[in-house]
């Protein structure tokens, strides 16, 4: 079970310098301010966990329901909505704020986001295929081949060909927190992580460093 999580929005890459005046690449991630907005129980839900929101919202961009349930809470409206089985889910209350320093340097993380979509592709750009021959007339330069299957004379289930690249949920493990910037609520986590500029990435402490 996850010990603690944050919602946050990937702003891009850059790098700091260690103290030895090593460069250190990394991605900056505008991690919260978050809001429960629902806490679920055992007795009422069957389970704890609490329902957190990012990036405020105007009221009129979200339908009624949606609108119904940030009244519920007495909160302002959110774009962004995600619940968290959290170890002391209990001690969380509705309104209580979530924020970077949740994560202190040194920690490990998993973050997780939609990996950048990349449309149709061939066999070499999305499964790293070898291509044929360049020169000499081949006529064969980055077709897929043979696909072996000479029994049963149909494509086999999850064979290597070409299709939609990206755009699926990925998560990166055992990433490790540079450095928290309290005052403007960023996160530097060493390495690249997946997504766009502007998307939304979940950050929890990691599942094999426990």
């Amino acid at each position: 079970m996850m010990k603690k999580a944050i919602l946050g929005k990937k702003l891009g890459m850059t790098q700091v310098f260690t103290p030895d005046g090593l460069s250190v690449p990394v991605t900056v991630i505008l991690a919260g301010p978050n809001v429960v907005i629902q806490k679920k129980t055992v007795a009422s839900d069957g389970y704890d966990a609490v329902q957190i929101g990012f990036e405020e919202l105007k009221a009129h961009r979200l339908n009624k329901p949606e609108r119904g349930h940030f009244a519920a809470a007495n909160q302002k409206t959110m774009r962004y909505l995600k619940e968290f089985r959290l170890q002391d889910a209990t001690s969380f209350q509705v309104g209580q704020e979530i924020r970077c320093d949740a994560f202190t340097e040194g920690d490990w993380v998993d973050v997780s986001a939609i990996s950048k979509g990349r449309g149709f592709a061939g066999g070499v750009k999305r499964w790293g295929f070898s291509r044929g021959r360049m020169t000499h007339g081949s006529k064969f330069h980055r077709a897929p081949g043979s696909l072996a299957a000479r029994g049963p004379a149909h494509v086999f289930k999850n064979r290597k060909m070409p299709g939609h690249l990206g755009a699926v949920l990925k998560t990166v493990q055992n990433l490790r927190v540079i450095r928290v910037d309290t005052e403007r609520n960023l996160l530097l986590i060493r390495g690249s992580v997946p997504g766009i500029v502007g998307a939304l990435v979940t950050v929890k402490n990691a599942a094999k460093k426990i």
